[in-house]
């Protein structure tokens, strides 16, 4: 009697049909319809020369740009000038800048700090706000100071993760951007930055106020800052629009939350750009490394005050660590963090 012929196919053999198998064969079959698309991203060599929004100044390539951003600090300071009716940066008051860091779900600590300094005391109008990552969501209403507080607190103490993102299937690991949507921050997003605010900073930054936001575009590897002042005052019909995706692609942590995909066009030709959170390169910034130097060499003398807002622990206690991969990985991540910034201090 003969026996039944076997299959030597690539999904099984011996006769039998692997479930793994099988799913793994579908998944590959569907990878090449399911993956998201996207525009060409930008060449390399063109890359400070796209063009997100049409207005000068709307973002900088801190890497390289720092003479671009003195500049724009320069036509800042003669706004603020202008509005104070005074011809020597010595006749303003103290220049107040303020960096807000990254740190998740760790930035209610910036929030509640700035709140609490609004009861303690009057706290100062800041002339530079800077933010990355959840430090990022938390400056325009830090930018506004007391006015804004109560949205501040609002926003980090009303909300549950159901407001900031919903998950995707596990499939997303293999055909998505991320492991999760982040569609329902952004509503959070719009609900607060609407045209009304967009209006208010346009109005700050004509009296000298700036406000920057960093993102990091993935393409190219490298900062970005955004000008979100004169974005705001640009009049440009997708200004909103593109102030709330700059905040999105800030907070947007790499594979959790998907990157944010940015037009741009260069010399007539349009292109994507993708942007995620700022953080993947830097936790804060406040100004070009070499400021001092240049104000110095310009001779600008104005007094001035850096305060910085670090929204995470800066030591480390004592906790069991679970025998698990990610659980070692991600902690001997955390403490080779902490013993570089403790190296740097």
């Amino acid at each position: 009697m003969r026996s039944p012929s076997r299959s030597h196919g690539p999904i099984g053999q011996g006769g039998g049909r692997n479930p793994a198998a099988l799913l793994i064969f579908a998944l590959l079959t569907l990878q090449a319809c399911a993956v998201p698309s996207r525009l060409d991203p930008v060449p390399q060599a063109l890359v400070a020369k796209a063009v997100a929004i049409n207005t000068p100044r709307a973002r900088y390539y801190p890497d390289e740009q720092v003479s671009e951003m003195f500049d724009e600090g320069i036509r800042a300071l003669e706004r603020e000038m202008r509005a104070a009716g005074v011809t020597d940066p010595s006749e303003l008051p103290v220049a107040n800048f303020l960096s807000i860091s990254g740190g998740g779900d760790k930035g209610a600590f910036g929030a509640a700090l700035l709140v609490g300094w609004t009861k303690l005391g009057p706290r100062p109008e800041f002339k530079l706000v800077t933010g990355v990552s959840t430090g990022a969501l938390s400056t325009p209403f830090a930018f506004f100071g007391a006015t804004r507080d109560e949205q501040l607190r609002e926003v980090y103490t009303s909300i549950s993760a159901k407001d900031i993102y919903t998950e995707r299937l596990l499939t997303a690991i293999f055909f998505d951007d991320a492991l999760s949507d982040t569609a329902p921050l952004l509503g959070l997003i719009s609900r607060y930055v609407n045209s009304e605010m967009l209006d208010a900073i346009a109005r700050e930054y004509e009296k000298g106020r700036l406000l920057f936001i960093g993102t990091t575009n993935l393409d190219a590897k490298r900062p970005v800052v955004w000008n979100i002042g004169a974005i705001a005052a640009s009049g440009e019909p997708g200004a909103l629009e593109l102030v709330r995706k700059i905040l999105l692609a800030s907070a947007a942590v790499p594979a959790a939350f998907p990157p944010v995909m940015i037009d741009v066009e260069v010399d007539g030709r349009k292109y994507q750009e993708m942007h995620v959170d700022g953080g993947a390169i830097a936790q804060l910034f406040l100004y070009p490394p070499r400021l001092g130097q240049i104000m110095k060499d310009a001779d600008i003398r104005r007094q001035w005050r850096a305060l910085i807002t670090r929204n995470g622990r800066l030591g480390k206690g004592w906790s069991a660590v679970q025998r698990r991969t990610l659980e070692g990985e991600g902690r001997q991540a955390d403490d080779c963090q902490y013993r570089r910034r403790q190296a740097l201090q």
